[in-house]
């Protein structure tokens, strides 16, 4: 895989969030050069911790900016593009569905069209969810399933999703659409998530908190795993075997909420902390998992990490991070101006 991404010009979307960081990561050290897109500058993300301000191409701006989009295209001869940007908390999506729409739906679309307009784009990426399947009354989600969002993130991603696959079958833009369940792993700072947030409560000796009843089940990737995944999807892309089509990713051992939680906190050696389940979510579908056979016969992918190694690998990310919070704050309390010490 070296080979192949050495020089490859590269852009990426959401390269500050949790994907887009590692990912970003990833396609560095195999040689590539990245351009990221960075609307908010976050000085505590995984995005600064791993040095890829100075180690990548960075153009301040969204994707709601189509001549922005364009720009990059055409100015860096981009041929990879990995459009990760995305309004992506459910909850957010309900309390105010605008920013989800703008930013998920007319983002994707702009980016997607700027593809189009580009003659060396040879390959596009785009992260749709398993939300948007929406409800359905059987279980495992599969590639065949219609997409049927309901409340707003989920209709955000199957509109995200049809919107994708018709720049294929439309135009034959070298496109390819992934379907994870929820991202897990170090770097994560939306602490309302169930990992990073149970992770905090406990290190804070604090019971974590469950938002639903509890008994939601869901697929959890680790954030490794889906690296790896859109990876290898891209290269698919750019040979030419799996060109339009979607797949699903997942370690298809889903859990539910108040199994995840508890076994957070046997791992971190505290399951005397019992989550405190409080049952106040709304608009939520209660079991969301995926089947990843399409991927395993296809793709040849497999996930490379079990549930408890990767949960390990997270709460060892999130035990440095939190340690350097408190030296920092020590160190804040102690020369406050900033003055060099004496």
């Amino acid at each position: 895989m070296t080979s192949s991404w050495h020089r490859r010009k590269v852009f990426v979307t959401g390269c500050t969030g949790l994907l887009g960081a590692w990912l970003s990561d990833w396609l560095v050290l195999h040689g590539a050069d990245v351009v990221g897109l960075v609307r908010d500058g976050v000085p505590q993300s995984n995005f600064y911790r791993l040095g890829l301000d100075r180690r990548i191409a960075v153009v301040r701006g969204s994707v709601e900016d189509y001549p922005l989009i364009s720009r990059i295209l055409h100015e860096y001869e981009i041929e990879v593009v990995f459009h990760l940007a995305a309004q992506s908390i459910v909850g957010i999506a309900n309390a105010g569905p605008l920013s989800t729409f703008s930013t998920n739906i007319g983002g994707s679309w702009n980016v997607l069209e700027a593809c189009r307009d580009s003659k060396l784009v040879r390959a596009v990426v785009v992260a749709s969810s398993d939300k948007a399947y929406g409800t359905q009354e059987v279980l495992p989600y599969r590639e065949d399933m219609p997409l049927i969002g309901r409340h707003p993130y989920d209709v955000s991603k199957s509109c995200v999703d049809l919107i994708a696959q018709a720049y294929w079958h439309t135009y034959r833009l070298p496109v390819a659409i992934t379907r994870c369940g929820n991202f897990y792993g170090g770097g994560d700072l939306n602490f309302n998530r169930v990992v990073p947030g149970t992770i905090r409560s406990i290190f804070d000796g604090q019971a974590p908190v469950i938002r639903s009843d509890g008994s939601p089940r869901r697929d959890y990737i680790y954030i490794q795993d889906a690296v790896n995944a859109y990876v290898l999807l891209a290269e698919k892309v750019l040979d030419g075997t799996a060109v339009g089509n979607a797949y699903n990713f997942s370690n298809e051992r889903p859990l539910n909420v108040l199994e995840l939680t508890t076994m957070i906190g046997r791992l971190m050696g505290r399951p005397d902390l019992e989550p405190v389940v409080r049952n106040v979510t709304t608009n939520e579908i209660t079991d969301q998992f995926l089947s990843a056979e399409t991927a395993r016969r296809q793709l040849g992918w497999r996930p490379e990490y079990t549930l408890e190694a990767a949960l390990l690998e997270t709460i060892a990310w999130y035990r440095g991070f939190f340690q350097d919070e408190a030296l920092a704050a020590t160190a804040r309390e102690i020369d406050p101006a900033g003055a060099p010490g004496r």
